[in-house]
């Protein structure tokens, strides 16, 4: 019998849907806690080439939501080991796994191999990158976030709204599973559906998965959703780059003190701290760069110069740096 037997078996897939699964590239930033169910059900499925880019190891305090892993694994890189569990479950999907962090700079590269791209990095900096450039190159984007007991999945760009036109502001907190703390099943059910988003996405079932988002809520038991397909996308935004992308002509704040972060981003950065941005010299003819750990405190930062600096501000995370 046919390894997929059973999902042929449904008039919404069939010979020709599971031709459409084989041909399919998937991209996967991030393999962590959401990509630990996305990952053998996409292998499971059939798709045909799979790339993974994460430029962690294998952790143990992460091995609660991360059940793609096992004890044996941590100080491994997680992208190379996910890899060697995908084709362990289906040797007909190519894997390739990447070893390295999502940025500015390879973004475009990885996004334009890609038929669909899955976002299941625990960074909105990456989040919006991958944003950015599936709208600029008209590529479907799953994205999914999980936080406590809480999170959403939605499917944004490929033609639809971005994930800016339903958070075009700065997150409320930049906390992160490492800072507040995740409960493993809320990961399970939320990557479940990405994956789900996604498999209906390339057989092309209605109504479409693009402009849907569900949010699961676990200590209710209850998800919602809705749908925003005629969202409109904000007037501006501000970009991350990486540090290696910003120019001489910039003009480059580090807002880090030395303690949390003794090299700043960029060696041309001047540190001022979050209190102290009027301090930043108003020069109109370059471009602003503002650099954070996270890109939250840039985000801010930026939110409260912009009335008074007419120019391009641009904000610079250094963990996917």
């Amino acid at each position: 019998m046919s390894r997929y037997a059973r999902q042929t078996l449904l008039p919404d897939v069939g010979a020709i849907g599971q031709g459409r699964l084989s041909s399919a590239r998937v991209l996967v930033v991030g393999v962590g806690g959401l990509a630990a169910p996305v990952l053998p059900l996409l292998a499971g499925a059939g798709v045909g080439r799979i790339t993974l880019v994460d430029g962690d190891n294998v952790d143990l305090s992460n091995l609660h939501r991360q059940t793609l892993f096992s004890e044996a694994d941590c100080g491994h890189p997680k992208a190379e080991r996910a890899a060697d569990r995908c084709r362990a479950l289906n040797a007909e999907v190519d894997v390739v796994s990447l070893k390295q962090p999502l940025t500015s700079e390879n973004a475009p590269g990885l996004v334009s191999q890609a038929d669909i791209i899955l976002d299941c990095a625990d960074s909105y900096a990456a989040s919006y990158i991958l944003s950015d450039t599936c709208l600029a190159q008209i590529k479907p984007l799953i994205s999914a976030s999980v936080l406590g007991l809480s999170g959403y999945v939605g499917g944004f760009c490929g033609g639809g709204p971005s994930l800016r036109a339903i958070f075009p502001d700065a997150p409320d907190s930049g906390a992160s599973c490492a800072t507040a703390g995740v409960l493993g099943p809320v990961v399970g059910v939320i990557g479940a559906m990405q994956a789900q988003m996604a498999l209906n996405l390339l057989l092309g079932l209605n109504p479409s998965p693009l402009g849907q988002m569900v949010q699961y809520d676990a200590r209710t038991l209850r998800s919602t959703g809705f749908r925003f397909d005629d969202a409109p996308e904000p007037a501006s935004c501000f970009r991350f780059l990486s540090a290696s992308q910003l120019k001489d002509t910039d003009q480059i704040v580090e807002l880090r003190s030395p303690d949390e972060a003794p090299t700043p981003a960029h060696p041309n950065a001047t540190r001022i701290s979050q209190e102290n941005l009027h301090q930043i010299d108003p020069n109109k003819r370059k471009r602003l760069a503002l650099c954070c750990a996270t890109g939250l405190r840039a985000w801010r930062a930026a939110e409260q110069i912009q009335p008074d600096w007419p120019g391009e501000i641009v904000l610079v995370a250094a963990s996917t740096s």
